[in-house]
């Protein structure tokens, strides 16, 4: 068996950030004074020139974004996801957004595992916050090396992009070379039940289908990296195929991948939908794993509401 080898998302981030830099000069990278955090750090080590520290002024930060890509240059604009979507908001909106500017937000220590740092700093809303942007493109990948192919996709796109990044590290899945923005990745084949699943959660997904697989169930396990816009297509056929909809994500329930998924399946072909999530509540301080478990975000119970789902078919 070979190793298991685990890197944090926001690792995949600086590391192409410098792969970029030393085959483009077109772009910059800005940080609000968390650069060691964010990995950005990794990029300015080498391009000192073209990584600015903006200080701890994210909206600042955010309007000299704006004004580096009006100028014609493509910019990565990092801090944590609190601090970006949480603090920046309306400079995102009205600045980037509405101007649909090349800015590139890389939003690190997102969801639950972020750990001890508790509910001030665990962003569970970003992705709706994002996702109501007109023309903002959301990305969440699910290890080291999808988030690299989301950096890379993201600089060779225009318009605004939001990249989520976690501070844990997770196991490197097998390369995926499939990779194509806007297309969802089929990991595991099944008909009983699909799980759809986004980020640090298709981990969980995948030890689901093994739970699953123990009683006979064979679930299809789908990785959705692009949030905005949704790979409908990939939805709808699980949706015919399979008859039961599981979405599981760390994020709240409320206008995530859950919500996205809803919306899709609703308007397009109706289907039993349960949705695995932070509910209504604001996060707690903990070890990252325990509060994965604390707010049955874990393989278990997405089984068994994968169990509840299939007990929903008509």
């Amino acid at each position: 068996m070979s190793e298991i080898i685990k890197k944090a998302t926001r690792d995949g981030y600086g590391d192409m950030l410098v792969e970029l830099g030393k085959k483009h000069t077109d772009f910059a990278v800005l940080d609000a004074d968390l650069s060691a955090s964010t990995k950005t750090a990794t990029f300015g080590k080498v391009f000192p020139e073209r990584h600015i520290n903006c200080g701890i002024a994210e909206e600042n930060m955010m309007g000299i974004a704006a004004g580096f890509a009006a100028s014609g240059m493509k910019v990565f604009a990092s801090s944590f996801a609190m601090f970006a979507v949480g603090r920046a908001y309306e400079i995102i909106r009205n600045s980037i957004g509405y101007t649909s500017l090349n800015v590139k937000i890389g939003a690190s220590h997102a969801g639950v595992t972020v750990g001890e740092d508790g509910a001030s700093h665990q962003c569970i809303e970003d992705l709706t916050l994002m996702r109501v942007i007109p023309g903002m493109t959301v990305l969440n990948p699910c290890d080291y090396e999808e988030a690299k192919s989301c950096v890379k996709a993201a600089y060779e796109t225009d318009g605004p992009f939001y990249i989520r990044f976690g501070r844990l590290a997770i196991p490197v899945l097998e390369k995926q070379t499939n990779f194509e923005l806007g297309k969802g990745i089929e990991l595991v084949q099944g008909n009983d039940v699909a799980i759809i699943a986004t980020g640090y959660m298709v981990h969980e997904a995948l030890k689901a289908a093994e739970i699953l697989s123990q009683d006979g169930i064979k679930a299809r396990i789908i990785n959705i990296h692009t949030i905005k816009p949704l790979d409908n297509d990939i939805v709808i056929k699980a949706a015919k195929e399979c008859g039961a909809i599981v979405t599981a994500e760390e994020h709240s329930i409320i206008g995530g991948l859950g919500s996205a998924v809803t919306e899709a399946i609703c308007e397009l072909c109706p289907t039993p939908v349960l949705r695995i999530g932070v509910e209504d509540v604001f996060g707690i301080s903990g070890p990252a794993l325990e509060l994965i478990n604390h707010f049955k975000l874990d393989a278990k119970s997405i089984a068994e509401k994968a169990n509840t789902a299939i007990s929903l078919k008509k």
